[in-house]
């Protein structure tokens, strides 16, 4: 067994782990089952990569956020380490031969999406798998009490029966007590054992501003404070219209949202992570798997759905673990609004039931068919084409996820992939018998080599168009013909949001929905919303206690860096301030009697307004008094 430490500087190049991440490693070796609590930017990924390159074996890794299972893979592979994914979308073939490298070549992480778990050509080949561990992201989505319940999470159970004997690692941001207990309980740990990092940020300072201007409160904001910031606001439109404003004011702003192409997406991003956009106006869709440590400020203009929510949001901010602000500014209807929405966000069964006859509909699903089938998805055209609203079909959706039966992907980007069908020598005699081809597959064999008969590869279009001299489309006809011809498997790159159907579509009418557990979901998000609504409104308590309280974490100690601890400070130092210009006025007034202008004049002028106030309020307590040549003197 290597040592954790030598791994960690050999692949990281960290020479010493952060808080926790030893004692959370170490339970892992021991085998033991382990529940990790990391805030946001704690390092959650390396708890559990890090043993797993020390067990002998694969580490089976499941996470609902392909984004964030992408970008894992890459950041692994740069290491030189051998990395792999499945998620939907995915060829049927290139997922065969992603998992018959599992079983037979050197893959160290298989990262795969929760709905993958019980398929058949899953559970056969896992049987197969040397797994030496299994990790669990995101784990509050096993938890119908966690913020982001995810169905297709309870099947993990099932999995725990078929790699019997193997530890479990589930990792979370964010977990209310009842959360960790599930937590636990749902993936069968046989003792307790939880690693909890304190929830508390001794770098973050928190504040609920109330204003009925919130642009030009936030545009004061920005100008007074500098360095990277994120605004977080509710809609797409909202971004790209505020992102103009801050740009009209000279503040350098970008708008993020999911609807932006992937070459936008990326483009704005890094320009923001170079420090050549200063301020990223985005939806809640960005900033997950983002390591960017130097935000200063991250500030919300809508109230987020829960503090589950707000935590990881804010928490953006400050993972250089230097000062820095998270701010949400609220207006006079914010949380009854808030509390409308989850109303909202649960429309009635009957139209849960409509927007799934209209998917099957949209997508000619028969009865029966379209398991784990995936589909690109076009809200707004969707909504168009059945005239529905926007808004009311996405959280029809996102019951039916509650439900189990089709998931939501956000648009996540793969490039265009391509992978050879036929041997070699059927590929060359392919060659000599359409010469018309010959240059494209020779282009292919140059710049791709023999992994494209092993393995897919990812190509560019583009490249290859302009290598061969030939437009773009051209060349993608082509491709697709020799796919036709079963020579090639061609996969065209997408960036499109998707629904996967969990289950074999059903027949809407008689579509089983658990009313009961609906309504426990409503009574939740109920729950959740008035626990947010009470942070913000609550001006008599310490921010970070207030959140600690929410996670079951109590803490005596005030952080001394909120709104209300700074309002609280600045208190106390008027108080001694006010003290002390009391007790100099008195030590005046026994020397010689003043007129007021006379008595306040010795004093600095910023103390002038304090004293003319102190003046009256000795007067009214008798503690001077006036004499009928208008003097002072003491009393």
């Amino acid at each position: 067994m290597q040592d954790i430490h030598h791994i960690l500087k050999t692949y990281w190049g960290y020479d010493q782990f952060r808080p926790l991440q030893e004692d959370i490693i170490r339970s892992v070796l021991g085998g033991q089952d382990t529940l990790a609590l990391l805030p946001t930017g704690g390092g959650k990924s390396i708890c559990f990569q890090v043993p797993a390159m020390t067990i002998d074996g694969l580490c089976l890794v499941i996470t609902p956020l392909i984004a964030l299972m992408k970008d894992q893979v890459e950041q692994l592979k740069r290491r030189g380490i051998s990395a792999v994914a499945i998620y939907s979308g995915m060829n049927r073939r290139e997922i065969d031969i992603t998992l018959d490298n599992c079983v037979y070549g050197s893959v160290k992480f298989l990262y795969l999406s929760p709905e993958r778990l019980l398929t058949d050509l899953f559970q056969e080949r896992v049987k197969k798998m040397k797994v030496g561990l299994l990790a669990v992201d995101e784990a509050h989505c096993i938890s119908q009490w966690g913020y982001d319940f995810r169905p297709t999470y309870l099947q993990l159970a099932e999995l725990r029966t078929i790699l019997a004997g193997v530890p479990v690692i589930a990792l979370t941001a964010t977990a209310t007590e009842p959360v960790k207990a599930d937590i636990q309980e749902k993936l069968n740990f046989p003792k307790q054992n939880v690693f909890q990092k304190s929830f508390a940020r001794a770098n973050l300072s928190y504040s609920c501003l109330y204003t009925e201007e919130k642009v030009t409160r936030l545009l004061e904001i920005l100008q007074r404070m500098q360095g990277q910031s994120i605004v977080y606001v509710r809609s797409r439109r909202q971004t790209v219209e505020l992102a103009k404003f801050l740009q009209s004011r000279r503040i350098s702003a970008a708008a993020y949202h999911a609807g932006l192409k992937f070459e936008e997406r990326s483009q704005v991003q890094q320009l923001w992570i170079e420090d050549k956009v200063r301020v990223m106006v985005a939806t809640n869709a960005f900033g997950m798997g983002i390591d960017k440590p130097d935000v200063r400020l991250v500030v919300h203009l809508d109230l987020p759905e829960s503090l589950e929510a707000y935590y990881q949001e804010a928490g953006r901010a400050g993972r250089d673990e230097k000062y820095a602000y998270a701010t949400i500014l609220y207006g006079p209807n914010d949380t009854t609004e808030l509390l409308q929405k989850v109303e909202d966000a649960h429309p009635p069964v009957e139209f849960i039931r409509r927007v799934y006859q209209c998917l099957a509909n949209y997508y000619q699903l028969a009865v029966g068919s379209g398991l784990l089938s995936s589909f690109d998805f076009d809200l707004a055209d969707f909504s168009k084409n059945y005239k529905l609203q926007p808004l009311q079909v996405h959280h029809a959706i996102k019951r039916l996820e509650s439900e189990g039966y089709i998931q939501l992907n956000e648009g996540y980007y793969t490039p265009s992939r391509l992978y050879f069908t036929v041997e070699n020598i059927a590929l060359y005699e392919f060659q000599i018998a359409n010469p018309k081809l010959d240059k494209l597959i020779q282009a292919l064999l140059r710049t791709y080599g023999g992994e494209a008969f092993v393995n897919f590869v990812k190509i560019s279009e583009p490249k290859l168009a302009k290598q061969l001299n030939i437009p773009e489309q051209e060349l993608r006809k082509k491709l697709e013909y020799m796919q036709k011809l079963q020579l090639l498997v061609y996969e065209p790159q997408h960036d499109a949001p998707q629904v996967v159907f969990n289950k074999p579509r059903q027949d809407a009418t008689t579509l089983v929905l658990d009313t009961a557990k609906l309504n426990q979901l409503r009574e939740r998000a109920q729950v959740q919303a008035k626990e947010m609504a009470y942070y913000v409104e609550t001006s008599n308590r310490c921010r970070t206690q207030l959140l600690l309280e929410y996670f079951g974490e109590v803490n005596d100690k005030a952080c001394r860096i909120c709104d209300y601890c700074l309002a609280e400070r600045k208190k106390e130092r008027e108080g001694q301030e006010e003290k002390q210009l009391r007790s100099k006025l008195l030590e005046l007034l026994q020397v010689k009697p003043y007129l007021p202008k006379e008595l306040v004049q010795q004093f600095e002028p910023k103390h002038h307004e304090t004293v003319t106030e102190l003046l009256r309020g000795m007067l009214d307590l008798g503690s001077i008094k006036q004499l009928e040549s208008g003097k002072l003197v003491s009393a």
